[in-house]
């Protein structure tokens, strides 16, 4: 049996590639978090701007960032940061662990959160497998290291602030059979709302009702055999 996600922590930082990542099942346990007294910011490393067909990055960059922002709002987070790397093309490797680093002491949280970075969306049993983008491949990786580069004075020694080693746990959102679950029960309907403020996209990707398009992903994302409501995590020591 999966076991209960840590509580004691305060401040915690989800890290996403892209506008609208976190909304497809995460943002359910930060509506449960921040319900329970905990500070929750965001950060994404893009702003989405080559997620739109048809639209062009300028004008769909501004657009998902104030999508990303009022879909935060709903679940309790005010504080959302773009780091303004380009879309598409994040690589594992200094330049982004560099500017994550240079996030976390700028934040210094106790817990940090990522998604889902392993290389197919599908369990190792399902073929053919969906394949995971290279944004989230390279992000999620990235992070766990940026996590130790935040702590550290000589790796990045021109960062800005003093270094940062408070992070106790780093949760990687899982496919799959999850180590440590949050039931996600009570957070459920505004997880639903959070990813419908992402209308203008959801719109692009189909012509079902935006708010149908929502309530389907977050059952999918939250929903399990037994009929409870869950989001699971792999948990890493800071």
């Amino acid at each position: 049996m999966p076991a209960p996600f840590p509580t004691d922590w305060s401040r915690a930082l989800v890290v996403a590639a892209h506008p609208d990542d976190i909304e497809y099942g995460v943002a359910a346990a930060v509506a449960v978090w921040t319900d329970t007294g905990h500070e929750v910011r965001y950060l994404l490393a893009t702003r989405g701007e080559a997620g739109i067909a048809g639209m062009p990055p300028a004008q769909a960059g501004p657009l998902r960032e104030e999508e990303e922002r009022r879909s935060a709002a709903v679940v309790g987070v005010t504080e959302v940061e773009f780091l303004d790397h380009r879309d598409g093309t994040l690589v594992e490797g200094p330049a982004l662990r560099r500017d994550l680093a240079a996030a976390l002491r700028r934040h210094r949280p106790d817990l940090v959160v990522t998604l889902h970075g392993g290389d197919t969306w599908t369990t190792p049993d399902v073929t053919p497998a969906a394949w995971n983008s290279a944004d989230h491949r390279a992000l999620s990786r990235s992070v766990l290291d940026a996590v130790a580069d935040a702590g550290n004075e000589w790796i990045f020694p021109d960062l800005a602030g003093d270094p940062w080693s408070g992070v106790e746990y780093v949760a990687v959102q899982t496919i799959g059979e999850p180590p440590h679950t949050v039931d996600v029960t009570a957070g459920v309907e505004r997880a639903v709302a959070s990813l419908a403020e992402h209308a203008v996209y959801l719109g692009a990707l189909s012509d079902d009702p935006v708010d149908e398009q929502a309530r389907r992903q977050i059952d999918s994302a939250t929903l399990t055999e037994d009929g409870d409501r869950r989001v699971g995590f792999r948990l890493f020591w800071g």
